[in-house]
């Protein structure tokens, strides 16, 4: 897999291995990286067209085991059947409680093993791995530039200028995490840094009124992440439950972060407000983007934190929006918020100088032919200008409009795009359902992809009545 990557050119640190470089940009970036087949697709004259996925949609509350519990938390594995016998695969639910120490410090307790042999499998995968995965896919002064510097320094830096932009509470957690799991906090939080100098592509969209059902006029979001899928990565999926303290509103509220084990930022995600989240890296801009960015990182808010502050503090869309308006953005990037109280989605055009809200009427890139309006739709296709991903996504958004479910998206939309490789996240923000899927773990035969994969449906209600343990 191509991985695009911007780095930093005038920092000063210890000497490091490329290898190593290598391991942390593809340790935690998430979807600060790129598939090289979806963006060498992007500008192709002929749009591929995925297959149907007929799998069936597995009840969340079936197939769940108890695995552990603690002070402060709880841990499930969810076991999704796919096709039987060796294609199925399973998934941690973790439910934390208290302070955010405390929760960082019971998830790290339940999933000490886990999160060890995920960072080590890291290294591993990427010293072996570095001149196929990373190299070729560099320009030769990247490449020299890797072989070079050092990244403690670079990353350390990254943390300084953008800690004070940076909620405590989040490197608080990440503190607990840490002394539980037996990890290090500089190596936690620099993996924590990688998306503020890096980014990539995925897939989104909100969809309400009349491109939904007449019966069932709910507000349905998309969130799909394409991810690295040859790397360890994938073996280590789990959703986390944050339990929010009704007695002390400054820890703020329950939310659901879907990802991977030790990753506490957020780049998929569900609060109790009705809240949702979903994310694109821009790599190719039009001119309303403005100039190129540099290769500086700049002080800044990692937008992976802005994400979380949405879930954990944000009440409504519109204090989505004055957070985003109002923050020190980091870089290009198309951000979405779907608000079931309001009954709609919005995306955003985010940059460090740029700050535009969409809706279904303004919605950009302007084009008729790849990117045509529908009413109540706002969505784009691994890019801002990315016409094939675009074109098709379009063609499905518009054959299922006044007909867009949970179910019809999953069977016919996200897979005949061929975008969530990594995982994807269906939200239904009006009754607060969560359907989601993850990548196959490279123990599991079928399809790799999670668009192909069962999707598995949890009420997100019902995951916020969980009892914390005795």
């Amino acid at each position: 897999r191509g991985l695009f990557v911007f780095f930093v050119a005038c920092l000063v640190g210890r000497k490091m291995r490329a290898s190593v470089l290598s391991a942390v940009i593809l340790a935690l970036g998430l979807c600060a990286f790129v598939s090289g087949q979806a963006h060498m697709g992007c500008h192709s004259t002929t749009p591929v067209y995925g297959y149907v996925n007929n799998m069936p949609i597995l009840d969340g509350n079936s197939n769940l085991e108890l695995l552990r519990t603690t002070t402060n938390g709880t841990l499930y594995q969810l076991t999704v059947p796919n096709n039987g016998s060796d294609s199925a695969q399973t998934f941690f639910v973790v439910h934390v409680w208290g302070s955010a120490y405390q929760q960082g410090y019971a998830y790290g307790t339940l999933l000490r093993n886990e999160t060890q042999a995920f960072m080590t499998q890291v290294w591993s995968y990427v010293e072996e791995q570095v001149e196929e995965v990373l190299i070729p896919y560099l320009p030769e002064w990247a490449a020299n530039l890797i072989a070079e510097i050092g990244l403690d320094g670079a990353l350390d830096f990254t943390y300084d200028i953008t800690e004070p932009y940076t909620d405590p509470d989040f490197y608080e957690e990440m503190h607990g995490l840490c002394d539980a799991a037996g990890v290090s906090f500089n190596l936690a939080k620099r993996l924590h840094m990688i998306p503020s100098i890096t980014k990539g592509a995925c897939s989104m969209f909100g969809a309400w009124g009349k491109a939904v059902p007449k019966s069932s006029p709910h507000l349905l979001q998309l969130r799909a992440l394409d991810w690295d899928m040859t790397g360890p990565f994938r073996d280590f999926s789990a959703i986390t439950v944050y339990h929010g303290d009704k007695g002390n509103s400054s820890n703020g509220h329950s939310w659901v972060n879907v990802g991977m084990v030790g990753f506490i930022a957020a780049l998929t995600g569900i609060s109790e407000y009705q809240l949702a989240i979903s994310e694109i890296g821009v790599s190719f801009p039009d001119a309303s983007w403005g100039p190129p960015q540099g290769l500086m990182p700049i002080p800044s808010i990692p937008f992976v934190v802005l994400l979380r502050d949405i879930l954990k503090y944000d009440h409504t869309i519109d204090d989505s929006i004055s957070r985003m308006a109002n923050a020190k953005r980091d870089c290009n990037l198309i951000l979405g918020v779907g608000d079931g109280k309001a009954g709609y989605f919005r995306g955003f055009q985010y940059s460090p100088n740029i700050f535009t809200v969409f809706d279904p009427e303004n919605m950009a890139p302007n084009n008729s032919t790849w990117h045509p309006k529908m009413p109540g739709v706002v969505y784009w296709g691994m890019d801002w200008e990315c016409p094939s991903f675009n074109y098709v996504l379009a063609q499905q958004l518009e054959k299922f409009y006044g007909n867009i479910t949970p179910e019809n998206a999953i069977h016919y939309i996200s897979s005949v795009e061929q975008s969530g490789d990594n995982h994807l996240a269906f939200y239904d923000l009006t009754s607060m359902d969560l359907y989601l899927a993850f990548a196959a773990p490279h123990a599991s035969s079928g399809p790799a992809e999670a668009y192909y994969r069962q999707f598995t449906h949890f009420n997100v209600h019902a995951l916020f009545r969980e009892n914390p343990p005795n």
